[in-house]
């Protein structure tokens, strides 16, 4: 019998996030895994992860998608079938 449950290391420890199903006292192989956390952000942080660089600098951002909006405006010649 093979399961995958989760769980928390606490020194020489595993917390399992839910019971197993086997009886107390019943000899088993771990093979540990590092598995990547979920995380709860503060409201907002998510997006100020991901703007990188601009995270910190909200007024270059606006002048690039300003930028942007203009260069989008400016007619370009039909494609041709």
């Amino acid at each position: 019998m093979t399961v995958e449950i989760t769980g928390t290391v606490h020194g020489k420890t595993i917390e399992l996030d839910h019971a197993p199903g086997l009886p107390d006292g019943q000899r088993v192989t771990v093979i540990v895994a590092k598995t990547e956390a979920t995380e709860t952000l503060a409201p907002g942080e998510g997006l100020r992860r991901a703007f990188g660089a601009w995270a910190e600098d909200a007024e270059e951002l606006d002048a690039y998608l300003k930028l942007n909006r203009q260069q989008r405006q400016i007619p370009r010649r039909e494609i041709e079938p």
